[in-house]
């Protein structure tokens, strides 16, 4: 018998059962003075490549029959059967010499072999071919398949068509390994190989816990004993022998793992397969949604929900969905960027004919917001005319509390010049559809001009508070100075008083208020003349203070609206209708709108004439007035200000009054 070769030995199993690590050279050779030490964690990572063999089905699944059912019967037969091999071998050997023989003689298998050596030489050099060919077969096509799924574009070069062998991910993946080989020290190159094992397996582990925590109906696994819990174990598990091999090599393991994730994300194509993390996102979603409920948002959780309606009025360039500063205006209403604007057009005509043409602007005005780098979803619909398409928008879009609270809509500028006669009455339709909807209006005036993120703006913004809206101004105000565009503006808030207010004490009022709301602005009190004055004042021939022209103007055209209106229910024979509708016009109180807001627009173009923006309260159109008659109210209130918002809230706070 060899020295130190004890035969089969309960005496040698039990003094080799400790562990008793020691220093080894870099051959592996025990060495007291050796500069590597060997523990429990390192032999792991340097035993834990002899078990990796188990994804082998896996990546040659193009080369079964049946992949669903072969691979997990083999695989666990394989685990089963090589897992009984090891844990005899390493007990058989354990019984059979002493421990200075186990850590000296290298190949002690030829030692003790029968009949010669030979045998264990001849076995070692078929199974290191096998084992070099199975990885030179699997893992090239490997390569090839992720780069032909297009998730890491730099792996394009490895791309195959079907069928056709890998010859280029082959010779990377040989230049891989003989390099490896060239270190000269298989025992440092296992440890990370070991590393990139673990983080596959406990990717699909992860991927398996998820689909199956979740409850996605796509997840059918047809193994019946599968349960979520065993794939969160096996998860843990490998991260944890991550950390016990090399906490240091674990970290920059993750770190490269989740850059590469992030740069799939941006750079990679979508593949059909499907994401875990997406299913956790959408079950995260519903359940956030549920959690929120139909119940009325407080005021320090609202949040605005812009609905941007894209449809012009005229039209734009083609293969332009939208104004190109709508997004601009969309990001100035989020703090920071943050929240979610809802962009709607509507196509006139019938849905049957014109569905495919919605999808194709669908995708456009989709790009369009991307490239924009704007928060938001797209949304086209098909209906007879605009109007009808908007109040199926306001009634149906969104899903509880996450339905869109702020209606954006730009100002018709053009309604009289390009003598676009349909555009009063679509205009007021769509604002007595907000008020009904109980929905909040922005009408952006001047968005040709409004700046992009580059064009730093400087002035003030100014807000003329007329009635209560629930602190909406104030807030667009202060969100619009939180994007760098409005940071170095500040805030005017104009008080409109009639003559006979003690104006000191309203400013006193509102500067307490706008403290309690923790705001920073001016207060200016503005008072103006009443209608009743100005009556008086006319019949008693005094000149009011402000040109006559627009007012006169637009009286002008008013009156020679109403007297064909008049003359077309006499010839009929009928009373006087707009749109379909019964209209009954009190003069005087055309007169008195007119007067309104040309007092106010006095007022604005005398105080904020060189203001960044101008906020005003949006008057809701008046019962029984034709619709053309609001568009001539609302085009002297906007007269010469470059850019305004004219701002309705709806019944319901959004800043929290008392602290």
């Amino acid at each position: 018998m060899l020295q130190g070769i004890t035969g089969l030995s309960l005496t040698s199993l039990r003094d080799n059962w400790g562990s008793e690590y020691q220093r080894t050279n870099n051959a592996g050779v025990p060495d007291p003075n050796g500069s590597i030490y060997w523990d429990f964690n390192a032999l792991v990572g340097l035993f834990f490549p002899a078990v990796t063999g188990i994804m082998a089905g896996s990546n040659r699944s193009a080369s079964l029959k049946d992949t669903q059912r072969s691979i997990p019967i083999g695989t666990l037969c394989a685990t089963l059967t090589t897992t009984a091999m090891y844990l005899f071998s390493v007990l058989l050997f354990g019984a059979l010499s002493t421990r200075e023989e186990l850590l000296t003689d290298r190949l002690l298998t030829a030692t003790v072999a029968w009949p010669a050596p030979v045998v264990i030489y001849i076995g070692i050099i078929l199974s290191t071919l096998g084992a070099a060919l199975q990885s030179l077969t699997g893992a090239p096509r490997l390569l090839a398949a992720i780069a032909n799924d297009d998730i890491l574009p730099v792996l394009n070069y490895f791309k195959v068509s079907e069928g056709a062998e890998p010859h280029a991910a082959t010779l990377f993946t040989a230049l891989i390994c003989i390099g490896c080989v060239i270190i000269g020290n298989l025992d440092l190159i296992t440890p990370t190989i070991t590393m990139f094992f673990l983080l596959c397996y406990a990717g699909v582990n992860l991927s398996c816990f998820l689909l199956d925590l979740l409850d996605a109906p796509s997840w059918r696994p047809r193994w019946k004993l599968h349960h979520w819990s065993l794939s969160l174990v096996g998860a843990l598990l490998c991260v944890v022998i991550m950390f016990l091999i090399s906490w240091s090599f674990t970290v920059i393991s993750l770190a490269l793992a989740s850059l590469i994730y992030y740069y799939v994300s941006l750079k990679g194509k979508a593949g059909d397969w499907g994401d875990g993390f997406k299913s956790a996102y959408f079950q995260l979603a519903l359940r956030s949604l549920r959690s929120l409920g139909a119940n009325q948002v407080h005021p320090k959780n609202w949040y605005p929900i812009p609905l941007i309606l894209c449809r012009p009025w005229g039209k734009l360039p083609e293969n332009v969905p939208c104004h190109p500063k709508l997004a601009d205006f969309a990001n100035c209403m989020k703090k920071k960027g943050r929240g979610m604007s809802i962009f709607v057009s509507t196509i006139d005509g019938d849905y049957h004919e014109l569905a495919e043409d919605a999808k194709t602007a669908c995708h456009q005005l989709e790009a369009y917001i991307e490239y924009k780098r704007c928060e938001g979803v797209a949304e086209i619909i098909v209906a007879p005319s605009m109007s009808e398409g908007f109040r199926s928008i306001v009634q149906t879009m969104g899903l509880g509390n996450l339905k869109p609270n702020i209606v954006v809509v730009r100002y018709p500028e053009i309604w009289r010049r390009e003598n676009l006669t349909e555009i009063p009455s679509t205009f007021v339709s769509i604002i007595n559809d907000c008020i009904i909807a109980n929905k909040a209006v922005v009408i952006v005036k001047g968005l040709d001009e409004w700046p992009n993120e580059f064009q730093r703006q400087y002035g003030t913004i100014d807000l003329y508070w007329i009635v209560r809206d629930g602190g909406l101004m104030l807030l667009l105000s202060q969100l619009l100075l939180t994007k760098a565009t409005f940071e170095s503006c500040k805030i005017q808030v104009f008080c409109i008083a009639e003559e006979d207010t003690d104006a000191e004490e309203l400013k006193t009022d509102v500067k307490k208020f706008l403290y309690d709301l923790r705001m920073h602005a001016e207060v200016i009190v503005v008072t103006m003349k009443s209608w009743e004055s100005h009556v008086e004042s006319s019949s008693s021939g005094a000149q009011p203070d402000d040109s006559q022209e627009a007012y006169t103007s637009a009286q002008r055209r008013i009156s020679t609206y109403l007297s064909e209106m008049k003359e077309t229910a006499q010839r009929e024979g009928r009373p006087q209708m707009v749109d379909g509708k019964q209209v009954v016009v009190n003069e005087q109180k055309v007169d008195k709108f007119l007067y309104t807001m040309l007092k106010l627009n006095s007022t604005i173009l005398r105080y904020s004439r060189m203001a960044a923006v101008v906020l005003v309260s949006l008057p809701p159109p008046p019962l029984n007035h034709p619709a053309y008659f609001y568009m001539e109210y609302m085009d002297l209130l906007v007269e010469n200000v470059p850019r305004m918002l004219i701002v309705r809230g709806y019944r319901r706070d959004v800043v929290t009054f008392f602290t």
